[in-house]
């Protein structure tokens, strides 16, 4: 759906997973540093994204979200072999979203430290700049009729 952003009445909205130990830190720190990012954008503090099944991502999508952001702890995540399985278990939900019609560009699976401030911010403007792009989800897509 190649709809430009400016044809909604509303602000996209955006899922940020964030792990406990590496890139909440880095959220938590932006906003001590008052940098900003939109308040459409909602972060969900978890242990590992691993943790989350495939359905989830695609029922988020029904139920409003406009984009996910899986900002992960990468190969430092503490739980051996989580990051692998997460990056598989991503692979698969992008071929279920060309397969529901969703672009794949709306997940996004990242990086970031505990540090990292500035990587999560640029992470959270190029979600941005891809939204602007692809437009968010119209309400009532294949998914969301579902009502997964």
């Amino acid at each position: 759906m190649n709809t430009s952003a400016k044809s909604f009445a509303r602000e996209p909205r955006v899922l940020i997973l964030t792990t406990d130990d590496c890139s909440y830190p880095a959220a938590d720190m932006l906003g001590q540093l008052h940098l900003a990012y939109p308040a459409t954008y909602y972060m969900l503090r978890t242990r590992c994204p691993v943790l989350f099944p495939e359905d989830f991502y695609l029922r988020c999508f029904a139920r409003g979200a406009d984009a996910i952001l899986v900002a992960s702890s990468g190969t430092d995540c503490p739980y051996e072999g989580a990051y692998s399985r997460l990056a598989a278990r991503v692979d698969r939900v992008y071929q279920r979203m060309k397969g529901e019609g969703l672009d794949p560009r709306r997940l996004r699976l990242t990086a970031i430290c505990s540090v990292c401030t500035k990587a999560f911010l640029r992470e959270i403007e190029r979600m941005g700049e891809t939204l602007a792009e692809i437009g968010p989800l119209p309400r009532g897509t294949a998914a969301q009729e579902r009502g997964a």
